[in-house]
């Protein structure tokens, strides 16, 4: 990549920008998606979600990607390999591997598929939300990670701002309902929507309201779009809504959605994070 090209590229377009072919990449960290420690773990799916879509053999739009952490991230230059693992007449599986040095820190699996004309519907409710507009952004506050700056971030309920708060007590629920857009904005496509389904902090955080050590040990997406209604969308902000299920034994779950303004359910995602006292 030259640099003209680096110089009109969206900050996230750069930060999960793969060189090579043939399912054989090469990437590097971003700062601007920086976490605690190492990069912002949507990011690195996203990037993973990118070796998928730029493969010359993909089938169909994607349908699903499970990210699993295998060891922390360093900052700097790493590898991917995609390839589909089995192809069929409508649906691809996909296995990818992101490695640093000749060791492995993040495998994944993906499904795409050519989607059909089918019956609707959707059981989730619509969580009630003001607008966007109306809201303080999180942007500026200080002890945040560099990566939330990537993102304008509206909270709703459920956020523990300015991190960290020690003082704090426990509180009955970790429900986070937040408004969330590309920083700046961005056009809503497969690799973006990746990212942004990692945009919450840690269920620990909220539970407890003070920070201790956590990280994400696996990921999954399910996608609810197509492409043309990613495209649709454009640029506009997205609700994001995501509550913890059980903390048990240094492990919690993390369930989410992230809703169109309309109401339109376009991605949810479970992960399951490992935590320190």
């Amino acid at each position: 990549m030259n640099a003209d090209n680096a110089a009109t590229l969206h900050p996230l377009d750069l930060a999960t920008a793969l060189s090579g072919e043939g399912g054989q990449y090469s990437g590097q960290t971003s700062a601007g998606y920086a976490n605690m420690v190492g990069p912002f773990g949507g990011v690195i799916a996203a990037t993973l979600q990118r070796a998928v879509m730029q493969h010359p053999e993909r089938l169909g739009e994607p349908v699903a990607l499970t990210v699993n952490f295998a060891a922390p991230i360093a900052d700097g230059d790493f590898n991917v390999v995609a390839r589909p693992a089995r192809t069929s007449r409508s649906t691809q599986h996909w296995t990818m591997e992101l490695s640093q040095g000749g060791q492995v820190s993040a495998t994944a699996t993906a499904i795409t598929a050519l989607r059909r004309e089918t019956w609707d519907a959707t059981d989730l409710p619509f969580p009630p939300a003001p607008a966007m507009d109306g809201l303080p952004s999180l942007k500026g506050l200080p002890g945040l990670p560099k990566w939330v700056g990537r993102y304008d971030l509206r909270l709703v309920r459920g956020g523990i701002p300015p991190l960290p708060q020690h003082d704090k007590p426990q509180v009955d629920s970790s429900e986070t309902l937040l408004w969330v857009r590309d920083e700046p904005p961005r056009p809503l496509d497969f690799v973006a929507l990746a990212s942004i389904c990692d945009v919450f902090f840690p269920r620990s955080f909220i539970r407890r309201q003070r920070m201790a050590m956590a990280g994400t040990v696996s990921m999954t997406v399910y996608f609810h779009a197509d492409a043309a209604a990613l495209a649709a969308h454009g640029e506009r902000e997205l609700l994001a809504h995501a509550r913890g299920l059980r903390f048990h034994g240094g492990y919690f779950d993390q369930a989410a959605e992230i809703w169109s303004p309309e109401g339109v359910l376009l991605a949810t995602s479970n992960q399951v994070v490992y935590f320190k006292e």
